[in-house]
């Protein structure tokens, strides 16, 4: 997921998310209460249409669009949703077919059948928006229907991880009639099939979800309804926590609030527990290679011979994160230390001489630029980090600059910044989903990177290999190209917190792979 977003044993970031709660279908207001729930985040959608966003705004899709498959909460492989079945029906996984269930329609009352799944899919591809997933779904070549409940999907290239592919948001599933083929949804509301309705929406400030009484799919309920807040500040979310106007609080916590809550753990009184938990973010830099500082290789390797990871975590997330030296972060089959590997430990000296090899002499001037309100109040102060180990070298003149997220990812999509940091959740638990998303010339990071050994050789190879294991090879020649050619630049995994009221049960079956939240497993102890 873009920033999003993605899967599993890993220990990743504290980002923005949030979910859930209030106005429930009970009669009376207390056992009303009792079957409801919110949820606090700092990472509000930047749009409700499936099509136009790869980031955040998945946290809202998980629940209120359906997709043909999913990952259950007991395993990592995709199983049926809105399909009854779905398999390759070739040796090669480049066809594959899904038989969708019976009786699935949308919150407008109209059927779900193959006609509107292939609608979905033909139009996130069609319409190509600038910050959509649709290049997720390259490797699809045309979508045909076989009567009113058969789906085929005809692939360019063999890809063994399609399946994965399709129980990610970006294989959400849309009502044609309120979601043209030749322009984005702007209504401030959604027309979905998943397991709540989206009641009311009022943008940068709550959702609230009501169970969907028509939902046909693998998820089973546990509360009636769900408010999400989004909030600008940390702080002003934990404070709702505190109050108990919120019953759990997901991404946007910043270290100094996680170890509060450890501190306060020790305390009988204390109403609220800290959950840590697996999970698959990563925090990066992007050196654009339009900038002419930026792509230049020796600046950016000696960058990469200066970053103290280790320095980095303990400063600004007090040991809540993890140093990170690849894309691929630890726990995902195929992951190794390639930065280190490469780099090894800060290095002024080498640093150096790779700036003099180049002929560079005097101090490099670089702009920085992070999002100020995406991945929680640290950011800040990561940045700032950075910048001290970097001008501290005496090498480098950094000046730092942060921009709210939507002018910040407007700016990285049209190629502004010289160097700026992201985040990532990956779409789906595999490898392939932390290094293809970056490369090519159309990426979701907005800057081309063009490296046919990547793209047409070792992805396409690891694609055809169903046992993930064995692809693992592909994968470690990948990472050691990423770290040789350093157009991107891994700094910390972290790990996941959750807090919440002790009354909340659920909350180590709320995230899937991708580190999203299912809110409906959330629920009052005293209601279930």
């Amino acid at each position: 997921m873009s920033d999003r977003n993605g899967p599993l044993r890993i220990a990743a970031a504290v980002l923005p998310l949030a979910l859930v709660a209030a106005c429930s279908s009970l009669s009376g207001d207390d056992e009303e209460d009792e079957r409801s729930l919110v949820v606090g985040t700092t990472s509000a959608p930047t749009s409700l249409d499936p099509a136009a966003a790869w980031d955040g705004s998945w946290e809202l899709y998980r629940n209120v669009f359906q997709t043909l498959l999913t990952i259950p909460k007991t395993g990592s492989m995709p199983q049926p949703d809105a399909a009854r079945k779905c398999a390759f029906t070739d040796t090669r996984s480049q066809v594959y077919r899904c038989t969708l269930r019976e009786g699935l329609k949308f919150s407008s009352g109209n059927e779900l059948d193959a006609e509107a799944v292939k609608h979905a899919f033909d139009r996130t591809r069609t319409l190509n928006a600038k910050s959509g997933p649709s290049s997720l779904l390259s490797s699809l070549d045309k979508v045909e229907t076989r009567g009113k409940r058969t789906v085929v999907f005809h692939l360019r290239k063999s890809d063994a991880t399609f399946p994965f592919v399709l129980s990610t948001p970006a294989a959400s599933l849309v009502d044609p009639e309120a979601y043209p083929a030749a322009r984005l949804r702007t209504e401030g509301s959604v027309v979905g099939s998943g397991p709540y309705v989206l009641e009311s929406y009022d943008e940068g400030e709550r959702a609230v979800l009501n169970k969907n009484e028509d939902y046909r799919g693998a998820a089973e309920l546990k509360n009636d309804s769900v408010t999400i807040r989004y909030f600008e500040r940390s702080s002003k979310m934990v404070g709702e926590l505190k109050a108990g106007r919120v019953d759990i609080t997901y991404r946007g916590l910043t270290p100094k609030q996680i170890t509060s809550f450890q501190d306060a753990e020790t305390e009988a009184e204390n109403d609220i527990e800290l959950s840590e938990m697996a999970g698959s973010e990563i925090h990066y830099l992007v050196f654009n290679p339009r900038d002419p500082q930026a792509r230049n290789p020796a600046v950016r390797e000696a960058i990469a011979r200066l970053i103290d990871r280790k320095a980095l975590v303990r400063a600004v997330y007090d040991r809540t994160a993890d140093p990170l030296y690849s894309m691929v972060p630890t726990g995902i089959a195929g992951h190794t230390n390639a930065f280190f590997n490469m780099y090894g430990e800060p290095d002024k000296r080498k640093a150096r001489a790779v700036l003099a090899r180049a002929g560079i002499r005097e101090k490099v001037k670089l702009t920085l630029w992070y999002t100020t309100d995406r991945y929680g109040e640290a950011t800040a102060r990561e940045f700032a980090e950075i910048k001290r180990q970097l001008n501290a070298s005496g090498l480098f003149d950094i000046t730092v600059k942060g921009r709210s997220w939507g002018t910040f990812q407007e700016g990285y999509l049209d190629g502004d910044y010289p160097v700026f940091g992201r985040g990532w959740s990956a779409d789906f638990p595999d490898a392939d989903n932390y290094i293809a998303p970056f490369v090519g010339r159309n990426n979701a990071v907005g800057t081309p990177y063009v490296n046919p050994t990547l793209t047409e050789r070792l992805l396409p190879r690891s694609r055809k290999q169903s046992d993930r294991a064995v692809a693992g090879r592909s994968f470690a020649s990948a990472q050691r190209i990423i770290a040789d050619d350093v157009r991107l630049l891994p700094l910390w995994q972290g790990r996941v917190y959750i807090a919440s009221h002790k009354e909340i049960a659920g909350v180590e079956w709320a995230l899937d792979p991708s580190v999203i939240m299912r809110v409906w497993e959330l629920h009052k102890k005293s209601s279930w």
